[in-house]
């Protein structure tokens, strides 16, 4: 045991697709392109939300959190998979598999948090319009952005220390794209029930009371909207409440698949790619969602090329 402990140290094999070596480049140009949209997309909107006075209001602050979020979620694992892909090379070293392991699970607690975060901003706005500047201040919005970022912090402290208390057996083989909690369990020797049970009570708390709370909050601002005399009102409300709800079942329902599969007895290709959907495919579809039909974004956007023309 103390063997293939000391073994891990020198690092890690991530086999990704390995057992399908024709699909590496293919697999290795769609995550490169996803990836460059994902910097792009989430770049405009931090840079959007932070030059342009009309969006410095709280859901483009807390959007922008979102997208800094992104960007940080798939640089803690994107790189590393487009290396992997590349060469003939699978290896991480020890410390990489750690840190990816630590971040990666603190970010996507976090983007859990925050998500409900952003459902509560859309319910004051619709449903308390008349309070909403008073209530959504900039220190309630500051408060609830690091409550976020933190509690996601403390989830990944607790539970990734947790499971790299495990014996690991000998083989350095993770199957999958990247070091997360459900892959390093299967590294394990020994009897890992707990851990699995800790890993589903997280994830089920992670998930069931954040979308408890996002559906009753957009249940009531449909009430509030069909109470809303203008077309135009009631589509723009329904546009956000719509755009949030999609990004919320694209990101809990992939990543609590992920992760509430029992990690031994899961299909090996359905894991790794469940969590590259939530690793690469949201954050890359996220910005999309939120600013597509965004006239404010686009008239943002607009701005400030036109500004840029006229430096020029």
């Amino acid at each position: 045991m103390d063997e293939a402990n000391d073994s891990s140290l020198q690092g890690f094999v991530l086999m990704g697709i390995s057992d399908h070596p024709q699909l590496e480049m293919i697999f290795f140009i769609a995550i490169l392109f996803s990836y460059l949209l994902t910097l792009l997309g989430n770049s405009t909107i931090i840079l959007l939300s932070c030059l342009d006075a009309r969006l410095h209001t709280p859901m483009y602050f807390f959007l922008s959190n979102l997208s800094s979020l992104d960007l940080a979620f798939t640089t803690s694992s994107v790189p590393q998979m487009l290396i992997n892909l590349w060469g003939p090379g699978k290896t991480i070293s020890y410390g990489g598999c750690i840190t990816q392991l630590y971040v990666f699970l603190w970010l996507g607690a976090t983007e859990c948090i925050l998500l409900v975060v952003m459902a509560f901003d859309r319910y004051v706005a619709v449903c308390r319009p008349l309070r909403y500047t008073a209530i959504m201040n900039p220190q309630l919005c500051w408060l609830l952005a690091v409550i976020a970022w933190l509690g996601g912090l403390g989830n990944s402290v607790i539970q990734s220390t947790f499971t790299l208390q495990l014996p690991l057996c000998g083989h350095r083989r993770v199957e999958g794209f990247l070091c997360e909690v459900p892959a390093m369990i299967k590294l394990a020797c020994g009897d890992t029930s707990l851990n699995q049970a800790v890993l589903n009570g997280v994830c089920t708390f992670f998930t069931a009371v954040p979308l408890s709370i996002i559906l009753i909050s957009c249940c009531l601002i449909a009430q509030a909207v069909l109470k809303i005399r203008s077309a135009e009102g009631r589509r723009k409300a329904f546009n956000t409440c719509l755009s949030h709800l999609l990004v919320v079942f694209l990101f809990y329902g992939s990543a609590s698949y992920g992760y509430l599969l029992p990690a031994k007895n899961s299909k090996q290709d359905q894991g790794k790619f469940i969590s590259l959907f939530y690793s690469v495919v949201t954050p890359v579809v996220n910005p999309l969602i939120y600013t597509l039909r965004n006239m404010e974004v686009k008239g943002a956007l607009r701005r400030l090329l036109g500004k840029g023309r006229e430096v020029g």
